[in-house]
């Protein structure tokens, strides 16, 4: 297939893609009007959605979560992961972006824009530290970054989150601001409060996505499988998207419409946090020779945050009501639009990428070449 063919088979994103997708953007403005409306004008709604927790996370939050990453992981191709683990160009700089840029960078913002909030600090700090394992694999999707690459690259997040999370976790509230002269602050969170968390949020949805798509093509085969189910379960991770925003703008609906100002100063380090990690994941993808699905998987997995896990210490350290609560809120506020924007920016970006299979173009016949045809 030349590149022209290629290029006109791809088409305009926009035209392939079905009515919930092509709109996207609006529906989650919409959910979260939705949910910030309902938050203020249903009183006691927050209290009782927080009634039930799963980790300190509201039991709709989490039957959310669930549904959004269930359609997303059975749609992966868990006989092709070993192609994943052998990129190093891959898995080396996402750890390093993940595991040492991410928290180093969201604690410099933190400390930079909030100097004078130092719970709001700190629930940035939180934030930062709590690497994506949940929506990052709708917007991979949504990018058309390859999902296999996404599922590994998450499985190595949980792996790290819980060796390393109460360890990062003392470092940047305690130690790091101890040895520069700053404000100390603990955390006191167990390994095993993290490994639940990611165990119920990852685990759970991670195993019933590879047992259907092993149990299934086992019964019907590869074909029907791909082209009849996954057609019919997919649609819910985009509903279970918007389920989740509902509920969990409904829960701090009250705080975030009471306090605009507070949220737009924690906004702010998130805004520069999402671009600089994104843009500088996408760019380095690029020039270590990673193609436009893998570069696409390795950017969002580093701009993306763990939201869930990050609400949970925030709220089982300091508080459902505390400030560092409602910084781990803001963090999806600001984050799905602004990856949802990226989304659109990635495929934007395909052009800058080799196209698979096209052949590079001759160079023109030099005078001397020329002379002797």
């Amino acid at each position: 297939m030349t590149a022209e063919t290629t290029a006109a088979t791809a088409g305009p994103v926009a035209a392939r893609l079905s009515f919930l997708d092509r709109f996207l953007a609006i529906w989650i403005l919409l959910a979260m009007a939705a949910g910030l409306g309902l938050g203020r004008l249903v009183p006691g709604l927050g209290d009782a959605l927080a009634t039930v927790t799963v980790t300190g996370v509201s039991l709709p939050i989490a039957l959310g979560l669930l549904v959004m990453m269930y359609p997303v992981l059975a749609k992966v191709r868990y006989d092709r992961l070993d192609t994943v683990t052998r990129d190093r160009r891959l898995l080396i700089p996402s750890l390093v972006i993940n595991w040492i840029l991410g928290p180093a960078i969201m604690f410099a913002l933190a400390w930079i824009f909030l100097p004078d909030l130092p719970e709001y600090r700190t629930g940035l700090i939180i934030v930062g530290l709590a690497r994506c394992i949940a929506m990052v694999i709708i917007w991979n999707d949504l990018a058309c970054g390859d999902r296999e690459a996404a599922a590994v690259l998450v499985a190595l997040n949980s792996v790290f989150q819980v060796l390393t999370f109460s360890l990062l976790g003392w470092f940047y509230l305690s130690v790091l601001p101890g040895w520069l002269g700053l404000q100390q602050t603990g955390l006191n969170i167990s390994v095993w409060e993290i490994a639940r968390s990611v165990l119920i949020f990852l685990g759970i949805p991670l195993a019933a996505g590879f047992l259907t798509r092993r149990l299934g093509e086992k019964a019907k085969g590869r074909t029907w499988y791909e082209t009849k189910l996954i057609p019919r379960i997919g649609p819910f991770a985009l509903w279970g998207l918007l389920f989740t925003i509902v509920v969990l703008f409904a829960l701090q609906g009250n705080a975030i419409t009471s306090r605009p100002l507070d949220v737009v100063r924690i906004a702010l380090p998130l805004l520069v946090y999402f671009a600089v990690m994104w843009a500088g994941s996408m760019a380095l993808g690029r020039a270590v020779g990673l193609n436009y699905p893998r570069a696409t998987t390795l950017a969002f997995t580093a701009a993306g945050n763990n939201f869930e896990l990050a609400i949970a210490v925030a709220i089982a350290t300091f508080g459902a009501t505390s400030g560092q609560a409602l910084a781990g809120v803001v963090g999806p506020l600001i984050e799905v639009p602004v990856l949802i924007g990226l989304v659109h920016v990635a495929l934007a970006a395909r052009r800058f990428f080799p196209i698979p299979g096209a052949v590079p173009a001759a160079e023109p016949a030099g005078p001397q070449e020329t002379s002797r045809a």
